[in-house]
């Protein structure tokens, strides 16, 4: 039988009936509760003015009638009053006036108002189910037909009836899933559990006036970063060059090219880039955007470098069209930035021309601004003082942010100005040792090869050689003689060289470069060890995909840190 409670200010007058706590299995029928609230007897023909005249005393919850039928007097009507705002079944003088007026009379009675599930809230629901204390979750991502929530490990247990109750409550909705994984840094997508509804993941947005078409299951889709997209797109105008490096299924892309601007898109998931290609047609800018499947750093050295080599040099005149490079991969995209250094040749272009990126990532720093900017600038090897801004996106978690790093790619980055001996054929053939023995100590300073490697080909062989270290436990004098073979063939070229020292490589990795110069650790000079940090820094990526840990990456650059200052002073390194 339904509990009957009588109010006297009572906080808890609508909560459910307290026998639905620790439920795990919707019961509906268990939530009838049975309340006693004042209420105004009252002719039917004036019910209205009534209402009005005592609106801020009468009912105003939603989901309940504020006038019902009197049983025994089918030309009376009940006037339901708020029992919180009528505590003693009494009006005040005022009320009372009002009523005198209106030739009503001004006895409250008692009426027993019932309570279904239907009338309650889906918080105050939870709030009735899950275990006195425990966070109460009703909030939840809503993508097209789905409500996307990610619950607490305490929830776990409750996670069917909660998926039930967030459908009955939220119209549109016919299908609930919870995370079960993280997002995979890989394809940015992650895997679910259907708790309520049909098990139809394939849904349509709309997003600032553009839908959008998606298997949830598959892609990446955020809700919450509509305004975002909105924001970078209104800085485009008409004619302006867009590259998404991580384009999704499009909210970057689809909207710059409805604002005609040219536009390359790329994603390296294949159901992104089908979704892309599918969203690109029905929206009716599939001519306008060229859209790539390939990794982020191929799409970033292919298709972004050959346009900005062809279309940079042209620019001329008033009406010069602006380069974006958008890098929305928050939890990667800025280990991706040192691909700029040197990702052009020849003569630098006007500043005002050089391309913006829009460069996304997460922080828990305490600035977390200041945070984002060193580890960019860490990347590129450049300071960004002054020439950068920085944008708060959004707060992803207790103390996580997520941030948008603007800036223009400084032009000593971007460009690699050809060396005068450049301008005579180039050599095929590698140095010899006897070519490197050769060198003044000064080449060690500005590095001008004479065959055909480059210095990206010189940092990936050393990542490939600490990779190969890492993955097969190659003991440290099979790793020197490595390097000493490298040391023969006589490499002398160097990326562009980082603000400070990355810490994390291996650690004989800065002998290993200093034989590869063809240096001891005696000869030395403080300008031949500035060329280190800068494929240490790339190695360090290396060690993080492959799974090491902080702690190991801190250890080792400790240790080579110390090498670093023993080879400075003619000590033995460990």
């Amino acid at each position: 039988m339904p509990e009957t409670v009588e109010d006297k200010t009572n906080p808890e007058l609508y909560l459910p009936h307290p026998g639905v706590r620790g439920m795990t299995l919707l019961d509906r029928e268990a939530f009838k509760r049975t309340v006693v609230v004042p209420a105004l007897k009252v002719k039917k023909e004036i019910v209205h003015k009534v209402l009005r005249s005592l609106k801020q005393s009468v009912l105003q919850r939603p989901g309940l009638k504020r006038v019902v039928e009197d049983p025994e007097d089918e030309d009376s009507r009940f006037v339901i009053l708020d029992p919180h705002k009528v505590p003693e079944f009494s009006l005040g003088e005022s009320e009372q006036q009002v009523l005198k007026e209106l030739d009503v009379h001004p006895e409250v009675s008692k009426y027993h108002l019932e309570l279904t599930y239907e009338n309650f809230k889906s918080e105050e629901i939870l709030r009735a189910v899950l275990p006195e204390g425990q966070e109460v979750t009703s909030g939840f991502s809503r993508v097209g037909h789905i409500a996307h929530l990610n619950l607490r490990d305490h929830q776990l247990p409750y996670r069917h009836l909660i998926g039930q109750v967030i459908m009955d409550k939220n119209p549109g909705i016919t299908c609930v899933v919870n995370k079960t994984s993280i997002i995979d840094s890989t394809y940015r997508n992650f895997e679910m559990e259907v708790l309520a509804g049909e098990n139809n993941l394939v849904t349509k947005v709309k997003e600032n006036n553009i839908s959008y078409e998606l298997d949830f299951s598959k892609v990446y889709w955020n809700p919450r970063l509509s305004t975002e997209h909105g924001r970078i797109v209104e800085q485009l105008k008409a004619g302006d060059v867009l590259f998404d490096v991580f384009a999704g299924i499009g909210p970057f892309a689809i909207p710059a090219a409805k604002r005609k601007c040219r536009v390359f898109a790329n994603d390296l998931n294949p159901e992104s880039y089908s979704w892309l290609l599918h969203n690109c047609k029905l929206n009716k800018v599939d001519t306008k955007v060229k859209v790539f499947n390939m990794d982020g750093r191929d799409f970033l050295r292919g298709p972004v470098r050959e346009e900005l080599s062809k279309e940079l040099p042209l620019l001329k005149g008033e009406h010069k069209p602006a380069f974006h490079i958008v890098m929305n991969l928050p939890a990667l995209a800025v280990e991706f930035l040192d691909v700029f250094r040197h990702l052009l040749v020849g003569e630098p272009c006007s500043p005002a021309a050089l391309p913006t990126v829009h460069c996304y990532g997460f922080s828990k720093h305490s600035n977390p601004a200041r945070d984002i900017e060193e580890r960019a600038e860490a990347a590129l090897g450049t300071s960004l003082a002054g020439r950068c801004s920085t944008f708060l996106v959004r707060n992803v978690a207790p103390n996580k942010e997520m941030l948008c790093l603007s800036f223009q790619i400084p032009a000593d980055v971007l460009y690699k100005r050809p060396c005068p001996d450049e301008a005579k054929p180039a050599s095929k053939r590698l140095c010899t040792s006897q070519d490197s023995s050769e060198e003044k100590e000064g080449d060690l300073d500005n590095p001008c090869p004479g065959f055909a490697l480059t210095d990206v080909l010189v940092s990936e062989y050393w990542i490939m050689l600490a990779d190969a270290q890492t993955a097969l436990g190659l003991r440290h004098n099979h790793f020197t003689r490595r390097g000493q073979d490298w040391a023969q063939r006589g490499s002398r070229c160097d990326p562009p060289v980082p603000p400070q020292h990355s810490p994390g490589a291996p650690v004989p990795l800065a002998l290993l470069l200093l034989r590869a110069r063809g240096a001891t650790s005696s000869s030395a000079t403080p300008r031949a060890l500035a060329h280190i940090p800068s494929l240490l820094s790339r190695v360090v990526l290396s060690q993080r995909n492959l799974g090491k840990t902080s702690e190991t990456i801190r250890e080792n650059g400790e240790t080579e840190q110390s090498n670093l200052a023993k080879i400075n002073t003619n000590q033995k390194p460990n």
